[in-house]
C-alpha cells in the first residue's frame, strides 16, 4: 500500500501548492496528485491554475516523490498529442518520477473550448483513441491516426523519457474500469467502490489502484463538517452530475441545500484518529493500494501535523 497526498489546485495558490508537495515529500508520502481543472468546483475556492505547470515546478523542487494529474482529460481541451508531449516533458523533468492520470472529462472544465457535450459512450470511445495515440507517441518517430473521434498528422515527441509513464485512467463505472484494464497501466476511483476493483480486474487488470480518501480532521466534529461543507460539498452529487454541470455557478445552486451532517455520506470528521484510519480502512478493503489522503477542512500545515502524528506512522507500515 502507498499513501498519496491531494493537492487541491482549486484551493490554492501555486506557490502553495508547490510548498504543499515539498511538505508532503518531507513527510514522507510517496506521491501527490493535482487536479487539472479550468474552472474550481465553487467560487469560494478561487483557483484554477494550469496543473501542468504547478507538476513541472513540483519537479523541479522535489527529489523523490512521485507527481501526476488526478486526472486529465486526453481527448477535448488538450488534444491527446498534446497530452503526450506533456507528459513526457514532465517524465523527463522530474527524473522519471511522473505518472499519467486521465480520464473522460468533466463538463466543467472542457466545455470551455465550445465543442458540443458528448455523452459518455462517445466520452469513453475518445478517451480510448486517445490513449492508442499517447502510446503510439511515446513509441519514438513519426505516427499519423485516423479514428472515428480523433486525429493525428504525422507527429513525433522529440524529448522522451527512459521510460514511458503509467497511465492510470479513471473509473467511474463498470465500462471504464475494463477501459482501464484494456489501455491504461492502472485504475483510479474517487468512491470506495469493490465492483469497479473486480470490474478491473475481470478485465485482465492488474496494476496499481488509485483512490482519493477525503479526511475532515478539526478540534471537533461540528467544525470538522462545517469545514469539509464549505469546500467539498461539490462531491455530494456524486460523479454522474459531477461529470455534467457546466460551471461553478451550478455546482453552488445544486449544492446550496447541503448541510454539514451530509459531509457524513464522504468524510470521516473531528479529532479521532481511528475515525480517520477507519475511513482509510475503507478504501482499501475496497481493493484499492494507492491511497490518496485529502485535506477536507484543515489548514493545511494542522493537516500535515495531524497526519505525521497520528496517520502516516500507521499507513506507511501497512503491506
Amino acid at each position: 500500500m502507498e499513501i498519496g497526498f491531494k493537492l487541491m489546485a482549486e484551493r490554492y495558490s501555486v506557490p502553495e501548492l508547490v510548498r504543499q508537495a515539498i511538505r508532503a515529500e518531507e513527510l514522507g508520502f510517496g506521491f501527490v496528485e493535482i487536479s487539472d481543472h479550468y474552472h474550481p468546483w465553487l467560487f469560494e475556492h478561487g483557483h484554477s491554475p494550469f496543473a501542468w505547470s504547478v507538476m513541472a515546478a513540483i519537479a523541479q523542487a522535489t527529489e523523490n516523490i512521485r507527481i501526476g494529474p488526478g486526472v486529465t482529460c486526453p481527448s477535448m481541451r488538450y488534444h491527446p498529442a498534446i497530452v503526450a508531449q506533456m507528459s513526457a516533458t514532465t517524465a523527463v523533468l522530474s527524473g522519471g518520477r511522473h505518472f499519467l492520470g486521465v480520464g473522460s472529462g468533466e463538463r466543467l472544465n472542457e466545455h470551455v473550448v465550445g465543442d458540443a457535450w458528448p455523452s459518455v459512450t462517445v466520452r469513453h470511445a475518445m478517451l480510448r483513441e486517445s490513449l492508442q495515440i499517447i502510446r503510439m507517441l511515446w513509441t519514438g518517430g513519426y505516427h499519423s491516426f485516423e479514428g472515428e473521434y480523433l486525429t493525428l498528422d504525422d507527429a513525433r515527441v522529440f524529448d522522451l523519457p527512459d521510460t514511458p509513464p503509467e497511465i492510470i485512467v479513471a473509473a467511474g463505472g463498470e465500462q471504464a474500469a475494463a477501459l482501464a484494464a484494456e489501455y491504461g497501466d492502472g485504475l483510479f476511483a474517487t468512491e470506495p467502490k469493490p465492483e469497479l476493483v473486480e470490474a478491473y480486474r475481470a478485465a485482465g487488470g492488474d496494476g496499481p489502484r488509485y483512490v482519493e480518501v477525503p479526511l475532515a480532521v478539526a478540534d471537533d466534529v461540528d467544525t470538522a463538517l462545517q469545514r469539509a461543507r464549505e469546500g467539498f460539498r461539490f462531491g455530494l452529487s456524486g460523479w454522474k452530475v459531477m461529470a455534467e454541470l457546466p460551471n461553478p455557478v451550478n455546482f453552488e445552486a445544486a449544492t446550496a441545500l447541503a448541510t454539514p451532517e451530509d459531509m457524513r455520506q464522504m468524510a470521516s470528521a473531528g479529532p479521532d484518529p481511528q475515525e480517520h484510519l477507519e475511513q482509510v480502512r475503507t478504501f482499501a478493503e475496497a481493493g484499492f493500494d494507492h491511497l490518496v489522503l485529502m485535506n477536507a477542512g484543515a489548514d493545511p500545515d494542522d493537516f500535515f501535523a495531524y497526519a505525521e502524528e497520528n496517520l502516516l506512522p500507521e499507513l506507511t507500515s501497512a503491506p
